[in-house]
């Protein structure tokens, strides 16, 4: 055999060992993802919105996902501890409540990712993902505020909170900002996960004169949903669109867009450029606010037009250039910098 033709066979093999190598090293980039849920499944709201994000990646990314549902918050760290011992590339926690969790395991495993919903982690392989959801509780009482006939509306939460304070002082200032006379009535159940009393307290709102609820709930707002539809009157949902559930009754979601932000945050991962820190999802994000403000991104098609709801979407807005060029800055409960 000649030089030539030894020297051809050589480079031959030599582009097979180097193309088999970068097959290898391109099935090596398929990232694996794990979403640890601070709940179950099925409230048609905060959970099954980052579930959604997660599915989305599933579908338009190369990553294999996973999700956990831990049955108590003591399962919390040992189920996020399990998702980083199996070599997932992201873990992605929510709620304040799983905070300490994650940042236990984070510590173990710093060569491994995070994100985590609704709370700040100082962690440097973690990234927190934050919702201005203040301002789109404003926004949604500033359509509550110009729709109701009684100048009387009421709010149901879950746990009184900050991060639920901030949908509350939202919607009340969002109210007064267009019809100062209103009242509000304040509920809290005490739980994520009691439609009953939800219910309770919503049909005493509804009962006392309240024309318009706005729920920030979790599954308990099943509740506030139900009594709506019992007592014929008018219902805010939250987290997800939630106004397929009460087509007759429900005038708005005020969307906080978790899905955006786990889809995003696992699309970073793919692409190398996840950072620790904060990002924050707010009006610029187009992640927060009434769904009906975001025909372009959320299937309006099935939404019923009540009686006077353009008019009050045009005060909506209206009210939203003013927060995006700096005429109003609506108070955090938080007093957290989310610029």
């Amino acid at each position: 055999m000649n030089k030539k033709l030894l020297t051809g066979v050589a480079v031959f093999v030599l582009m097979i060992i180097v193309l088999l190598s970068f097959g290898q090293n391109v099935q090596a980039e398929t990232k694996k993802i794990a979403l640890v849920l601070s709940g179950d499944l099925g409230d048609r709201s905060f959970l099954d919105s980052a579930y959604r994000g997660l599915k989305w990646s599933e579908e338009r990314l190369d990553v294999e996902t996973r999700y956990v549902e831990p049955a108590n918050p003591s399962e919390f760290e040992p189920s996020i501890r399990a998702m980083a011992r199996a070599g997932h590339d992201l873990i992605i926690t929510l709620s304040f409540t799983m905070l300490d969790a994650t940042n236990n395991v984070a510590q173990d495993y710093p060569d491994t990712q995070f994100a985590i919903v609704d709370a700040v982690s100082q962690e440097q392989n973690v990234t927190s993902l934050m919702f201005k959801e203040h301002v789109g509780s404003y926004l949604v009482g500033v359509l509550a505020g110009k729709m109701t006939e009684t100048d009387k509306l009421g709010f149901v939460g879950g746990m009184e909170i900050p991060l639920i304070k901030r949908f509350q002082i939202g919607f009340e200032e969002g109210i007064k900002a267009v019809n100062p006379d209103a009242e509000i009535n304040v509920g809290y159940v005490g739980a994520w996960d009691n439609p009953g009393n939800g219910k309770e307290i919503a049909k005493s709102q509804y009962q006392n004169g309240a024309d318009i609820v706005y729920h920030a709930a979790g599954k308990t707002g099943e509740g506030v949903i139900a009594a709506a539809k019992e007592e014929d009157k008018y219902v805010i949902g939250v987290d997800s669109d939630q106004c397929y559930i009460a087509y007759d009754n429900m005038i708005a979601s005020m969307m906080k867009m978790v899905d955006i932000a786990v889809f995003e945050a696992i699309q970073d991962v793919t692409e190398g450029q996840l950072e620790p820190g904060t990002k924050v999802f707010g009006l610029k994000q187009n992640a927060v606010g009434p769904c009906r403000l975001y025909s372009d991104i959320l299937d309006l098609d099935n939404h019923k037009d009540f009686t006077g709801l353009d008019e009050a979407m045009k005060a909506v807005e209206e009210y939203k250039e003013k927060i995006l060029n700096g005429e109003i800055t609506v108070t955090d409960p938080m007093e957290m910098d989310t610029e």
